[in-house]
């Protein structure tokens, strides 16, 4: 599932608006549950349906379906958005009782049972700690209005999508953590607040061919701008160049040959700053849940190797 599909005319119709409810935490507070039974996961969703209501009303006769539980971001960017797709799976088998009479959608929370939560909505411990917790949400139902909502969604929660403050207040409660901000994002909205804290991270150049993996999983993208490493991402994998210590001088460190020891300790810490960073992007892409592959690269055609 993505938040839209092609369509038989070439165009994209919309299959759901995939948000979240973003907690940005106080310091070093910490954070007494991951995940909440099911009647406090149902009392929270009433709140974010209502939130959202207030936004576009129109999200009032959509199905909005959520989980009680806070995850890391990097557990919502991911190729495919495997969390809102675990969250319409498992909606899927919940029962569809609507009277006519009544256009309101559904509201649809997953909770723990018995300190355990359903499929695959378990939020990963390598992830938690983080200053943004999200609260992942879907809204599904009529195409056109999915459309509606999601285009209002996308021109105004980023720069206006504040929770409620008994909002903030009860997912404060529930969660047991303390909430400095509380605020709506759409996925978009999010990969976008993602790609300027890698820019601030010295992690920007490789932002592009993350946002490929996210937005577009089946297209291409490079990431080929010395001294950083050799990606390639095609197929739904990325492809990392390792070099040999003399095929990364060649590419990397082309000038004159080193006659002294201090330039040769130059070179060497800046190889092993390279390998550093090879690791880094490696770790990066695979939080990212994209998949990485190594591959020799010591001769000269280094891009048809990748």
């Amino acid at each position: 599932m993505s938040p839209a599909s092609p369509s038989a005319s070439g165009r994209s119709a919309p299959l759901h608006v995939l948000g979240a409810l973003a907690l940005e935490l106080r310091g070093d507070a910490t954070v007494d549950r991951a995940a909440l039974p099911r009647q406090d996961a149902g009392a929270l969703a009433e709140k974010i349906a209502r939130d959202l209501a207030g936004f576009a009303a129109d999200s009032a006769g959509l199905d909005l379906i959520t989980v009680g539980a806070h995850y890391d971001p990097v557990e919502l960017l991911r190729p495919g958005w495997p969390l809102h797709r675990e969250l319409d799976q498992l909606a899927a088998n919940a029962p569809r009782e609507r009277h006519a009479e009544t256009p309101a959608g559904r509201v649809i929370a997953f909770g723990a049972h018995d300190a355990q939560l359903p499929g695959a909505l378990t939020p990963s411990p390598d992830y938690a700690g983080g200053p943004l917790r999200l609260v992942p949400f879907l809204l599904g139902g009529d195409a056109a209005t999915v459309a509606r909502v999601g285009d209002l969604l996308e021109s105004n929660l980023l720069e206006n999508g504040m929770a409620g403050a008994d909002t903030a207040l009860a997912a404060q409660a529930a969660f047991g953590l303390q909430v400095e901000h509380a605020r709506y994002l759409t996925v978009h909205d999010l990969a976008a607040m993602m790609a300027m804290q890698y820019e601030h991270a010295g992690l920007g150049a490789l932002w592009p061919l993350l946002e490929t993996a996210l937005l577009q999983p089946e297209g291409e993208e490079w990431l080929d701008a010395p001294p950083e490493p050799l990606v390639h991402y095609s197929e739904g994998e990325a492809r990392i160049a390792l070099f040999s210590p003399a095929a990364w001088h060649a590419r990397y460190a082309p000038e004159a040959p080193c006659n002294t020891e201090e330039c040769r300790q130059t070179l060497n810490r800046r190889y092993q700053h390279f390998e550093a960073r090879l690791r880094q992007i490696s770790a990066v892409l695979g939080a990212h849940a994209v998949p990485v592959t190594f591959v020799h690269c010591d001769g000269p055609a280094e891009r048809e190797a990748l």
